[in-house]
């Protein structure tokens, strides 16, 4: 799966708005042009983890958030996930995952 750099600019951008920080204070806070974090939010410039670290340390969000668009918090958590590993279970291995969790979730 390629990441979409023009959603995660856009989820960052985001995430810096909720914070009400502008541009210039995130990067100055980054030690980073005002340039180069205006191509990171348009997704024309490549971010990496380190960098998406920070960033999200800042902005007080997550990673997952950025890349995945789905908060912890989020009743929908994992579900993608969930699903996509269901995909090619067996239906017995199914029932038993699906007997687990129902224990844990009940607990």
């Amino acid at each position: 799966m390629a990441l979409d750099y023009n959603i995660i600019g856009e989820r960052l951008k985001q995430a810096r708005l909720n914070k009400k920080l502008t541009q210039e204070k995130l990067a100055e806070q980054l030690d980073v042009s005002v340039a180069f974090l205006s191509r990171i939010e348009r997704g024309s410039s490549l971010i990496s983890l380190k960098r998406l670290n920070q960033i999200c340390a800042i902005l007080d969000t997550t990673e997952g958030e950025i890349l995945n668009g789905v908060s912890k918090d989020s009743h929908s958590y994992l579900n993608k996930d969930f699903s996509n590993l269901l995909k090619n279970c067996p239906p017995e291995k199914i029932s038993l995952i699906y007997n687990v969790a129902k224990v844990i979730a009940e607990s």
